[in-house]
């Protein structure tokens, strides 16, 4: 199989590269999370450089590219640990609003999220969910016609500022059916809604988002409500897949520097065979996981079954690729590794906070596993 870029791609990949290299290195970032975890100002610059249209369809004013160019972007955004939720907002929200959408939904929000000026983020996760997507006790109510919805959703990217949020919300009488659950969009100033934004352990901003009889606009009726919510899922994991190795290969190559640079005996430590193995293991780590994020970033457009269980997979070696070039890289620094002053810690637990998000790695082993009993059953 052919894993060329194209010359449009890599121009893409050129551009977001040169943006991350002079506009957001170290000090900016750090001066970002001691501001909150998100900066406008920077949110702005991406939407200069097209980025926020860039999964938008034309017809809303974006560029509608398709995942191998989101793809792209996101390794270069992951390069630079880029703290602004770029990916919850023009990858994953616009993927829902482009498919479940109304006309009216759509010409309200996808315009505004290609030039930079709304953010709208999924607003899923639940505290009693443990990674499991049809788990939600969050409740949708009808009333003449009208829906509200009643619950609380937790570690919501920028949910504090964001405008509005894509929220899956149970249908009152279906309780644990998978086909009870329906999808919403929730606008921020709507009555009934609170926040509270806090700091995640990478320096990037979420929130605890509540809603009490909020007015709600329904998107995805009950019968493809989890479906809608697992093709969001499944479009964050693989874009999280392409940031964690961007990520890793940013962090690799700062290692392979220090291990240069760092003298022992009056040479570098890195002409130590026993660090050279080191270094070829996280090398073939991070070419493992590129390889899966390439994977993962292909199935998207495949059947369900087949999309879901390669994004588990893809998950499943993303986390292990990322916990192992992670930990080499810190050990390989030494004390430095872990001071807030120097980068190394920094990607760490950038790449934490990935391998937790949207199921873990256990948790992706286990759906794995799941789909593959299933298919065994169906060949039996």
């Amino acid at each position: 199989m052919d894993f060329d870029f194209s010359d449009d791609q890599e121009q893409l990949r050129d551009a977001v590269r040169k943006w991350v290299g002079k506009a957001y290195g170290f000090e900016r970032r750090r001066a970002i999370v001691k501001a909150g975890g998100f900066s406008r100002e920077a949110w702005g610059e991406m939407a200069e450089l097209g980025l926020m249209g860039l999964a938008v369809p034309e017809a809303h004013g974006g560029m509608g590219f398709g995942p191998v160019e989101a793809m792209v972007v996101m390794e270069e955004l992951g390069r630079g640990i880029v703290l602004e939720p770029y990916a919850a907002v023009s990858l994953v929200a616009t993927s829902g609003l482009a498919v479940y959408g109304s006309a009216a939904v759509q010409a309200q929000w996808l315009p505004r999220i290609a030039e930079g000026s709304a953010l709208v983020v999924l607003a899923h996760q639940e505290r009693e969910a443990r990674h499991v997507l049809r788990h939600v006790k969050t409740r949708a109510t009808e009333a003449k016609g009208a829906w509200t919805v009643t619950g609380a959703k937790s570690v919501v990217p920028v949910g504090d500022q964001a405008d509005a949020y894509l929220v899956p919300a149970r249908v009152s009488g279906t309780d644990d059916a998978a086909e009870g659950i329906a999808l919403f969009l929730v606008e921020r100033s709507a009555a009934g809604v609170g926040t509270r934004g806090y700091a995640l352990q990478d320096g990037s901003r979420a929130a605890e988002v509540s809603f009490a009889n909020t007015p709600a606009t329904l998107l995805a009726g009950p019968a493809e409500g989890l479906q809608a919510l697992e093709a969001m899922a499944d479009v964050a994991i693989a874009a999280q897949c392409a940031q964690a190795v961007g990520a890793m290969d940013q962090l690799f190559a700062i290692t392979v520097d220090y291990l240069n640079t760092r003298k022992q005996f009056g040479v570098p430590i890195g002409t130590f065979q026993a660090l050279r193995h080191r270094v070829a293991d996280m090398k073939m780590q991070l070419e493992l996981a590129r390889s899966m994020s390439y994977y993962a970033t292909l199935k998207l457009g495949e059947p369900h079954e087949q999309r879901r269980r390669a994004i588990s997979q893809a998950k499943v070696q993303l986390g292990q690729s990322m916990r192992y070039v992670g930990q080499q890289a810190i050990q390989l620094h030494g004390g430095i590794g872990v001071t807030d002053e120097y980068i190394a810690g920094h990607y760490f637990k950038h790449l934490t906070c990935l391998e937790l998000s949207f199921g873990d790695t256990l948790h992706h082993l286990g759906e794995v596993s799941e789909r593959m009993q299933d298919t065994a059953g169906v060949f039996a």
